[in-house]
């Protein structure tokens, strides 16, 4: 199914919030003919908003009577009709009054105030109280329980008694000397510890000995040099759009390529459809500022991950080189990284927990991997909760 923008207005491919376009047919006829919208349930997940209110918001604009429970709304009342009249309710429900991203959640303030907070800006905006809707909702307000990305404000880290956003705002407080010590016997233990949780999630496991894309400028050296003597070089296109990438960064008087053009160049390549490729963006990318370069770069990653575990691994994998190898003076910031990755739906839990249950050298030699992955561990351990609590309220 071709996926729509959430917010119609905005016509850039790479706009990253997509719902599927309304479905419907008519039942019925004469005075009984009604119009079932039959993925109303997909559209209402896609805006993180309850069906019902959708429902009734099309009754209210249509001057309909519907049924919340079949998805009904009376009358014949073709697709286009109810997809503008959805535009209506998504500008008035869901799109932030400040920067108009649909990431929002609607909040009941006192009796009868309700706000959409915007976890993309931060911004609080008032909702219109003169729509009909309004009071519907105010009498049945949304259940906004604490889940897998609406508790990265609150939720604590196991052991350590910090919410997410101290991670995420830099507050490592004793991470940083009890979580990276370098000592033997503290790595022993956290073996036994992430070998011990790895049984008991039943996690992935990770293969060993996978060859990765190594862009480090050695590397891509010597691969050139055996192409030249007539051995087998692999992956000389990645090396290509490494080399591509590396040589418009370094280059002073220019800026790296936009993101249009380096979509092109991967499309010249063909290597869309290689999760490798996203270990040479990881690796090319970014520099020491990464957790503000993350946004910039959302709409091509998310475009290329196309939701992939499998493209989601190999793009952790290329940052654990990044941290681990090519900036391993970021390795104390591994926690905020890996949220700004998962904060943007570019990596999810499912993919970021079993690579933190397990040391791996797939990627990194194994004395990085720990490193790396007991860096990473209080945003993990957090992950885990979130899942067990939503676990628990399922």
């Amino acid at each position: 199914m071709s996926f729509i923008n959430i917010c119609r207005d905005n016509t850039d491919p790479f706009y990253r919030y997509k719902m599927p376009p309304i479905q419907s047919k008519t039942e019925g006829r004469g005075n009984g003919i009604k119009t079932a919208i039959v993925n109303l349930g997909e559209v209402a997940r896609a805006l993180n908003r309850p069906s019902s209110y959708l429902v009734k918001f099309f009754g209210y604009e249509l001057g309909a009577q519907t049924q919340l429970d079949r998805f009904l709304v009376n009358g014949a009342h073709d697709t286009s009709e109810l997809q503008d009249s959805l535009d209506g309710f998504i500008n008035k429900f869901v799109l932030c009054g400040s920067c108009r991203n649909p990431e929002t959640e609607i909040v009941l303030k006192g009796k009868d105030s309700l706000e959409r907070d915007c976890k993309a800006c931060g911004k609080v905006t008032m909702i219109d109280p003169k729509h009909k809707l309004y009071s519907y909702i105010v009498k049945n307000p949304p259940d906004n329980k604490k889940g897998k990305k609406s508790a990265t404000a609150t939720a604590n880290v196991v052991g350590g008694g910090k919410s997410i956003s101290d991670i995420a705002a830099g507050h490592e407080g004793d991470v940083s000397s009890s979580n990276i010590d370098d000592g033997d016997e503290d790595d022993d233990l956290l073996a036994k510890k992430i070998n011990a949780e790895a049984a008991q999630l039943q996690e992935l496991k990770i293969k060993d000995d996978e060859w990765a894309v190594d862009m480090s400028q050695e590397a891509i050296a010597a691969r050139a040099r055996e192409l030249e003597s007539g051995l087998n070089a692999p992956s000389t296109k990645f090396d290509e759009l490494g080399e591509w990438l590396l040589s418009e960064s370094n280059n002073s008087t220019e800026e790296l390529p936009s993101d249009v053009e380096i979509y092109k160049k991967i499309v010249e390549l063909d290597i869309v459809e290689a999760p490798e490729t996203l270990q040479v963006l990881a690796q090319t990318l970014f520099d020491e500022d990464i957790i503000n370069q993350i946004e910039p770069h959302v709409g091509l990653l998310a475009k290329l991950i196309n939701g992939s575990q499998e493209f989601e691994k190999s793009l952790l994998g290329g940052l654990e080189r990044f941290i681990g190898l090519t900036k391993p003076e970021l390795i104390p910031q591994t926690p905020k990284i890996l949220h700004g990755f998962y904060d943007r739906d570019l990596i999810s839990e499912e993919v970021i927990i079993p690579w933190g249950s397990k040391v791996s050298k797939k990627y990194v030699p194994k004395d990085v991997s720990k490193k790396v992955r007991k860096a990473a561990k209080p945003f993990v351990q957090w992950l885990q909760e979130a899942e067990e609590e939503d676990s628990d309220e399922d």
